[in-house]
């Protein structure tokens, strides 16, 4: 059973999010036939879609942040009208008040916003220094600290956070619950592919949750194309690359404002989520592309162009003419313009490869096959970029399945995995949020727009793996009485761990540091 036990480890490590504890059989189920076991989530009709209870579209939240940010604005000039009218200055004659800023964009206002009101700032799950705890019935460690006055409560934080934190426990649960996590992978995958980052501002925080599941989760076995369109047209892509603030230099809008382009979006698109770096494109293919997308945008508060916070496409600011992409002329008027681009480009050989080599690099090596990535490009390239067929593809390779798990699970996935094994329906975010901002992985949050590292040694550097361990030693204090590490081993690997695991396991001092070991095992920690 041994080879067989190794192919449920990589079964469940390298496509999902390993075994799950309690009398789940993940492993048994794996081994009896793995590939069958990883593609079975690919059947499931609907299987990416998140749809929980009380979870909004994007109109409905950035109407919310659109109506605060409007109380917040009106509160504050009536504190200021009183300010001035019990001043003994007599107030500036009408002549000598400083002009008020009109049009600014959404984005410049959610940042004076969030730049004034400690509400508004991207908040830290409960305490960046937590232990992640997969159990709702675990305490958290006392805090040695004298106790601060009562605050009154923070409504702006309930509305953005509350919301934030809801987001995170649905997809939390969903990535603990998976039979394999195949599906849930490839929504991380191209979650991150695809990211913006919730610290942007309050648009971006409290967008993130439903930019996953509007954008991506539709399309992760769907197609390429679709999955792009959806992603560049929605609003918390555009907030976040600042394409509501880009004017064609030609346009209404960009005559009068005096404004123009902002490349942010159209370089993205083409660096980071298509073409890849040296993928045949130049600078002027960037402007050309910035002047196509102009005027895509979102509706404000006062919804002149279509409900607040849905995508709409502003014709006054959008660069009148053809013009010429990637060596083809796009002479299309409007909305129209920007997707027939889009489109092109998704089915652009230099994307094929781009798309299949970060595809092998996720699931398989740092230094993927190369028969790997030219299979996977190849099928992308004849399927049109069915992201079904790529995967199906990925599973049913030979290098899939012969390559050594070398990868490091990324902080979010060892969370994942612990929370699984542990047998924990997580029934709070807080603790899992905490782990992931104490690993320097913070929930939805990049530092760039490159996303998070896919590489091993991003995520096998010291201080990092002492963090795990820290971690580990907690998870490893906190509820050993309820396990034993070596049933545990034969949940997660059986035949395949390896006899120096086993010897430490057994060696441990304490079946609290048995625990801890196991949690930091190539095992555990490898995929």
């Amino acid at each position: 059973m041994a080879r067989d036990s190794q192919a449920a480890l990589i079964a469940l490590n390298r496509f999902g999010f390993g075994a799950r504890g309690g009398a789940s059989g993940d492993l048994i189920n794996a081994a009896s036939d793995p590939r069958g076991f990883v593609l079975a989530e690919l059947a499931r009709p609907n299987g990416a879609l998140l749809e929980v209870p009380g979870l909004l579209s994007t109109p409905e939240l950035g109407k919310q942040v659109f109506d605060y940010q409007f109380e917040i604005q009106q509160a504050r000039n009536a504190a200021k009208t009183a300010q001035q009218g019990a001043s003994e200055t007599p107030p500036q004659a009408p002549d000598a008040t400083p002009p008020q800023r009109r049009n600014l964009s959404l984005s410049t206002a959610a940042k004076e916003i969030a730049g004034k009101d400690p509400a508004m700032q991207p908040q830290p799950a409960d305490g960046a220094n937590a232990a992640v705890m997969p159990s709702a019935t675990m305490q958290p460690p006392t805090m040695q600290t004298v106790a601060s006055p009562p605050k009154p409560p923070a409504q702006p934080l309930n509305i953005i956070q509350k919301t934030f934190r809801a987001e995170a426990l649905a997809r939390l649960q969903r990535g603990v619950v998976a039979d394999c996590g195949f599906v849930e992978r490839l929504v991380v995958f191209w979650s991150n592919h695809f990211c913006i980052s919730a610290n942007k501002g309050a648009l971006a925080r409290m967008w993130a949750g439903s930019f996953e599941r509007e954008a991506i989760r539709p399309h992760v076995l769907g197609r390429f194309s679709d999955m792009l369109k959806a992603v560049e047209q929605h609003p918390a892509m555009l907030f976040f690359l600042d394409n509501q603030q880009s004017l064609g230099p030609e346009s209404r809008a960009g005559i009068n404002r005096n404004r123009g382009l902002n490349e942010n979006l159209a370089r993205e698109i083409m660096e980071l989520h298509t073409l890849g770096v040296g993928g045949g494109y130049t600078q002027d293919d960037v402007t050309a592309l910035a002047r196509v997308i102009t005027g895509w945008t979102f509706a404000g508060r006062k919804g002149q162009l279509g409900a607040p916070g849905s995508f709409v496409f502003n014709a006054n600011a959008h660069q009148p003419g053809p013009q010429q992409v990637l060596g083809k002329t796009y002479a299309q008027a409007g909305l129209a313009q920007g997707e027939a681009v889009l489109s092109d480009i998704a089915r652009h050989p230099s994307t094929a490869k781009f798309i299949a080599t970060k595809f092998a690099r996720h699931f398989v090596a740092d230094d993927p096959p190369p028969a790997l990535v030219t299979k996977l490009q190849d099928t992308f390239i004849k399927t049109d970029g069915d992201l079904r067929a790529l995967a199906t593809a990925l599973v049913q390779s030979t290098e899939a399945w012969q390559a050594p798990l070398t990868k490091m699970r990324s902080p979010y996935e060892f969370l994942l995995a612990s929370g699984r094994l542990l047998a924990r329906n997580p029934e709070d975010p807080g603790r899992y949020l905490n782990g992931l901002n104490v690993l320097g992985q913070p929930l939805w949050s990049p530092a760039g727009p490159n996303g998070f590292p896919d590489t091993a040694a991003a995520w096998a550097a010291p201080e990092g793996i002492k963090l795990r361990l820290d971690i580990s030693a907690q998870l490893g204090s906190q509820l050993a009485d309820r396990f034993d590490p070596r049933d545990l081993l034969e949940l997660i690997a059986a035949d395949a761990a390896s006899a120096e695991t086993r010897r430490t396991i057994e060696r441990a001092e304490s079946r609290q540091q048995a625990l801890a070991l196991l949690l930091m095992s190539p095992e555990f920690q490898r995929r």
